[in-house]
């Protein structure tokens, strides 16, 4: 699975560069983590990314547990623009609900 959190970082981004930085480095430890990497988009120079890919959601779920985690990843995490992240291949997803939506 691959989980994508944009961020929309006005001005100077080095904070924000510094930041996601360690969230790559967190990820990339923890267990079932294949890839993460910080970038930034080509047309809106304003626009980053943290884009990590997984073994399965279990392990992107599991890298959030403990205080170490939440530490470093929700101050980042926390300004992440508001929208679903997670993807998988169509036949892993199965029968898909649109947010909000109940049984």
């Amino acid at each position: 699975m691959i989980a994508i959190s944009r961020f929309r970082v006005p001005g100077e981004a080095s904070e924000f560069v510094a930041g996601a930085r360690l969230v790559v480095e967190r990820f990339s430890a923890s267990a079932g983590c294949l890839d993460a990497r910080v970038v930034q988009n080509l047309d809106e120079p304003e626009l980053w990314a943290v884009v990590s890919t997984w073994a399965d959601v279990g392990s992107y779920r599991r890298a959030f547990n403990g205080t170490e985690a939440k530490l470093v990843l929700m101050p980042l995490m926390t300004l992440a623009i508001d929208e679903p992240g997670a993807y998988a291949e169509p036949a892993a997803v199965g029968e898909n609900r649109p947010r909000g939506t109940v049984g």
